[in-house]
């Protein structure tokens, strides 16, 4: 009975993987995220940190969010990563905030040893521990990055590698920023 639910889910992941190379590779002149017409309601999406404390995205309202669901295994993921911890660097602060969640299914310990390998300073770590995080969320593929604004609704959204740091993004980011 495990080693079918774990084959399930390892089919899962390499669908997900390979829904979001080809997704990246379709979109790769789209801008970042596409505001939607009208805000849309968020589900309840529970995870920890890296010290183990249950979060949800509840405890961020207040705050423009983006919401990365990512990774070790995703080569998209891996390739943006970098940039989103600058992002957060440069930009994170009391109105907005950079959350990559991990989907690792063995959680803190493999998303923590990526952190150190890649040298990820200015995230915080967010595990989702049942890696359910982009099924609630109807992602399509990895990484998926959703905008949320300050009630915890989202916005917009964007499936593939984005390169969050530069300097187009950033100010798209600052207007959505200052739009809220």
């Amino acid at each position: 009975m495990k080693l079918r639910v774990a084959l399930a889910f390892g089919a899962v992941a390499i669908a997900a993987a390979a829904a979001g190379m080809y997704i990246a590779y379709q979109h790769a002149g789209a801008p970042p995220f596409g505001r939607m017409a009208k805000p849309k309601a968020m589900p309840e999406l529970r995870f920890v940190d890296g010290a183990g404390r249950a979060l949800s995205l509840a405890d961020f309202r207040g705050k423009v969010v983006l919401l990365n669901i990512w990774a070790t295994w995703c080569a998209p993921c891996r390739e943006e990563m970098p940039a989103l911890d600058r992002l957060q660097a440069q930009m994170g602060g009391a109105r907005f905030q950079v959350v990559a969640l991990s989907v690792d299914l063995q959680g803190a310990p493999i998303a923590r040893k990526f952190y150190g390998e890649f040298g990820i300073k200015a995230l915080p770590l967010y595990i989702d521990p049942t890696a359910k995080a982009a099924f609630v969320l109807d992602a399509a593929g990895l990484p998926a990055t959703l905008l949320v604004d300050r009630a915890g609704r989202e916005v917009g959204r964007h499936l593939g590698p984005v390169k969050w740091d530069s300097p187009e993004v950033v100010e798209q980011l600052r207007r959505a920023i200052a739009a809220e």
